[in-house]
């Protein structure tokens, strides 16, 4: 399935269906009088986040959607019915702006949530309702009101727990498909990585999600390479993972290439937990090693790891190095927290929440 994390879609409501003008007329009824019933509210359009999908390609194919006009009222006081609703199925973490593509509507980031994003018409008043002592006999009704019509931008930014960054060819991909089940697209040229992927690492029993995006290069923020539109699906995570190539004759470079890219773009990447890691470093003999951790120590200010995805060097670490940083973000996480204190001091979990264990973490079993 190919990968969209943009998308402009056409919505609009249903218009209120129109009041009838109708007039009681039965044998043996000596006062009739209106009856005519009011219109049906028009159908609403609505937004809501599901599991199970992590691309907009769906808004590819179809850009327009339309809810129902409501039903018109009838005659013997009969209301017509209500439109049916459009519903927009999205991914989690898909944010929706107007037309403008800078004001935004709503931050769709926890799964069932729904939105309205447009209203349907109300219905109009049918001649019963105007029926009055000095008005018996109205011969009007309201039309429906009409629905909205909007133009929006749905953008996609992924939901993950980690994120890689690197120049490209740093090992991201091959990274991630070690250490999850993901099947990335893996070779000895640039940009072989061309949309995000996501995977679950799993280490000492608990889980959590990796994004890879494709790599930067010096001016991405300018559109040079693929651009940096795809760290919009990092900025959610809680720790970046900066991969730096052994093969790169200057670490120092590469990682300040990387620093300074991620600081043109902002989103908060610079304040976010990084862990630093020389990637492929099997291919290099410990001398040779040694001068290009020292570089990227001095350049970096932090002690880098060593790893390396194909001899399967150092991965434990950095996955259990991740998890901490991890731990650690969720448990100053207010939600959380407040979640936490939900469940009180008596060890019970509200219905269909799982019950946390501090050493094993998430328990489903009672």
């Amino acid at each position: 399935m190919k990968f969209l994390d943009e998308a402009k879609v056409y919505i609009r409501s249903g218009d209120g269906g129109a009041g009838s003008v109708s007039f009681r007329r039965e044998k043996y009824i000596e006062f009739g009088g209106p009856d005519g019933g009011d219109g049906g509210r028009g159908g609403d359009v609505w937004v809501e986040a599901v599991n199970g999908l992590n691309t907009l390609i769906d808004f590819r194919f179809q850009q327009h959607f339309k809810a129902k006009t409501g039903m018109h009222g009838m005659g013997r006081n009969r209301t017509g019915s209500k439109g049916a609703d459009v519903t927009l199925k999205v991914p989690v973490g898909t944010q929706i702006f107007e037309e403008d593509g800078e004001t935004l509507i709503v931050d769709m980031v926890e799964e069932g949530q729904r939105f309205r994003l447009a209203a349907g018409g109300n219905g109009g008043f049918g001649n019963a309702y105007f029926k009055s002592s000095t008005n018996q006999a109205p011969n009007w009704a309201n039309p429906g009101l009409e629905g909205e019509e909007k133009t929006i931008w749905l953008r996609l930014k992924l939901i993950a727990d980690a994120g890689l960054v690197g120049l490209p060819n740093a090992g991201k991909s091959t990274f991630l498909a070690s250490v999850t089940r993901a099947r990335p697209k893996i070779a000895n040229y640039p940009f072989t990585t061309l949309h995000p992927n996501l995977g679950v690492a799993i280490v000492d029993g608990r889980e959590f999600i990796i994004a890879d995006i494709p790599g930067l290069i010096e001016g991405a923020h300018d559109g040079v390479g693929l651009g940096d539109r795809f760290l919009g699906h990092v900025e959610r995570t809680r720790v970046l993972l900066h991969l730096v190539s052994a093969m790169e004759e200057d670490v120092a470079g590469a990682y300040k290439t990387i620093v300074g890219e991620l600081e043109a773009y902002g989103g908060g990447l610079i304040g976010k937990p990084t862990i630093l890691a020389l990637s492929q470093a099997d291919i290099l003999d410990d001398e040779t090693k040694q001068e290009k951790l020292d570089a990227l120590r001095d350049v970096s200010g932090v002690e880098p790891m060593v790893i390396s995805s194909v001899a399967g060097i150092g991965m434990t670490e950095v996955l259990r190095a991740l998890r901490k940083v991890i731990d650690e973000a969720k448990a100053q996480d207010p939600d959380i927290q407040a979640a936490t204190a939900a469940r009180g001091h008596s060890g019970r979990k509200p219905k269909d929440e799982p019950m946390w264990d501090d050493e094993d973490g998430w328990d489903d079993e009672e």
